[in-house]
């Protein structure tokens, strides 16, 4: 019983951060961007903390630093020239 409920717990904690960023995804969407369908519009393989960014994911952090903002804002896509 204990064991089964360790598993449970560990599969619900790994399975947040795959799931943390999905509302960008349905944000992007609602502004406009259908080609944007999953984490890998803007990052390389799997989307985790510290991973390689693609183009669009690259212009978003460096939209971030310029504007010194605490968090991404998807809107800064529509000044997206790449992909």
């Amino acid at each position: 019983m204990r064991t089964t409920m360790l598993i449970a717990a560990a599969a619900l904690i790994l399975a947040v951060p795959a799931q943390a960023k999905m509302p960008w995804v349905k944000k992007s969407q609602e502004l406009g961007f259908a080609d944007v369908k999953d984490c890998k519009a803007c990052h390389v393989g799997m989307a985790k903390k510290g991973g390689e960014l693609s183009e669009r994911g690259k212009f978003l952090e460096d939209m971030k630093g310029k504007k010194k903002a605490a968090e991404v804002d998807l809107a800064w896509l529509k000044e997206y020239k790449g992909k």
